[in-house]
């Protein structure tokens, strides 16, 4: 394993699962401060995530590191079909190393949509110690049939309308990108997905943020992480916002995240 070099806003990469991995870090590295790792959604990569990183870094003190996963940004590309489990995979065998990479001691992931599903299978286990807490932006913990038809739309709108153009300003191979998320999520049998028993092992608090216009996933996915996690959590629900707080309203979700933070830290 390569250790990361940890440099202000400096691209970088490490290696996992024999895949090279774009990253970027801000703020103070592991060994001075909390670490914020940030897991992007279904469709995203570094630098979809914009300035909030950067702005994350700076309001909170605390240092943040992002990574592109295989198949998606400028990170290697994965083969296809994606397994149904990828998700679990990911955060059982790709995650640790990344951790381990970074030298990692303490902090909190931060998941996007997938990258949130990645973050809470992996609080579930028994080697997340180092964890302190978890911000979960537009979580799924299972499968429901509006966030189905809206996986559905977004390959019509990729086959027939600019959300390839569009992504592929992005992505290195638009189409493992794509088709490994769209591909596993609209597979038959991917309808019986569900993590609800990685959130009853939870031991550490959690922060839910959702648009309450979500196309993708509906309040249910709040509600029934609120339902069954052992361990405290809290649920921002924002007005007028839909898949993605931090865009859309990325001030409330910077005030929320920046909170919780302060929170974990003073309890650590």
């Amino acid at each position: 394993m390569t250790a990361f070099r940890w440099i202000e806003g400096a691209s970088g990469e490490v290696v996992a699962d024999g895949k090279r991995l774009e990253a970027v870090a801000y703020g103070p590295p592991p060994d001075e401060a909390p670490t914020i790792v940030m897991l992007h959604e279904g469709l995203g990569c570094v630098a979809l995530w914009r300035d909030f990183p950067a702005r994350l870094a700076a309001a909170t003190g605390w240092g943040v590191f992002a990574y592109s996963r295989a198949g998606y940004g400028r990170s290697d590309p994965v083969a296809l079909p994606r397994p149904l489990d990828y998700m679990t995979r990911e955060a059982c065998s790709s995650l640790p190393i990344v951790l381990e990479a970074i030298r990692f001691k303490r902090g909190i992931l931060l998941g996007h949509s997938d990258g949130a599903s990645i973050a809470a299978i992996y609080a579930g286990e028994a080697f997340a110690g180092r964890v302190d807490g978890l911000v979960l932006i537009a979580p799924h913990v299972f499968t429901e049939e509006p966030g189905l038809a809206s996986i559905a739309e977004a390959r019509r709108a990729y086959e027939t309308g600019d959300l390839k153009p569009r992504l592929a300003k992005y992505h290195a191979d638009v189409d493992v990108a794509f088709r490994g998320w769209n591909g596993a999520w609209l597979d038959p049998s991917f309808k019986a997905w569900n993590i609800e028993d990685a959130i009853q092992r939870w031991r550490v608090p959690a922060l839910l943020v959702q648009g309450d216009d979500d196309p993708y996933g509906t309040l249910a996915q709040i509600r029934a992480i609120e339902a069954r996690s052992p361990a405290p959590v809290r649920s921002v629900i924002l007005d007028r916002c839909r898949h993605s707080p931090q865009t859309e309203q990325p001030q409330a979700t910077l005030d929320a995240i920046v909170r919780f933070c302060a929170e974990v830290g003073s309890a650590a």
